[in-house]
């Protein structure tokens, strides 16, 4: 078990969770496939992203970090834990059945935020083991609304066959699949 601190871009959340009388909400935002100038204040063109700038603007900005590994499974283990994925035997994205996943003993950003007396949710791609003791549920978090893997994950992937063989893709509330291959 990893008793080592947050680290990344949550450091800087921490002094916040000590610190102030009320406690101060924060989202993080965590896109496969994102980049800088994917969002209007930042400059995109061609759409505009009101909500996220609204958010921008109200709030604090990390922009100067890097994710811990380019595969999205090892770097949202990076981003909940603060360890390098590698370290705590989390490598690439494991795919669904996988015998892997997030270790039970991780000290995770949801169950630091549920010490300190938060509530917490995840909405959307969790992707760090898609057996029950790897989800969100199990590890910090209070909801889970979402895909225990990659969108691209499903019969109708592209290559579906050729390269990968996928079955229908479960959507999760909580522990529960409320849906198979949803729009």
């Amino acid at each position: 078990m990893n008793k080592g601190y947050l680290l990344l871009p949550v450091l800087g959340i921490i002094p916040f969770l000590d610190h102030t009388e009320k406690p101060v909400n924060f989202i993080i935002i965590n896109l496969d496939d994102a980049g800088y100038g994917d969002f209007s204040h930042n400059g995109a063109i061609g759409y505009t992203t009101p909500h996220i700038d609204q958010m921008a603007a109200a709030g604090v900005r990390f922009t100067h970090f890097l994710a811990v590994q380019p595969i999205s499974g090892a770097s949202r283990a990076g981003l909940l834990t603060g360890c390098y994925p590698n370290r705590i035997g989390f490598e690439g994205a494991p795919l669904l059945g996988c015998e892997y996943g997030i270790h039970p003993d991780e000290m995770t950003l949801g169950k630091l935020l549920k010490q300190k007396g938060y509530q917490t949710a995840i909405y959307g791609k969790w992707h760090l083991g898609d057996h029950k003791q790897f989800m969100p549920l199990q590890n910090g978090f209070d909801e889970y609304y979402g895909l225990p893997y990659s969108n691209d994950m499903w019969p109708y992937y592209p290559q579906q066959g050729e390269v990968y063989t996928f079955p229908d893709l479960p959507l999760y509330e909580g522990n529960e699949i409320i849906g198979y291959n949803t729009d």
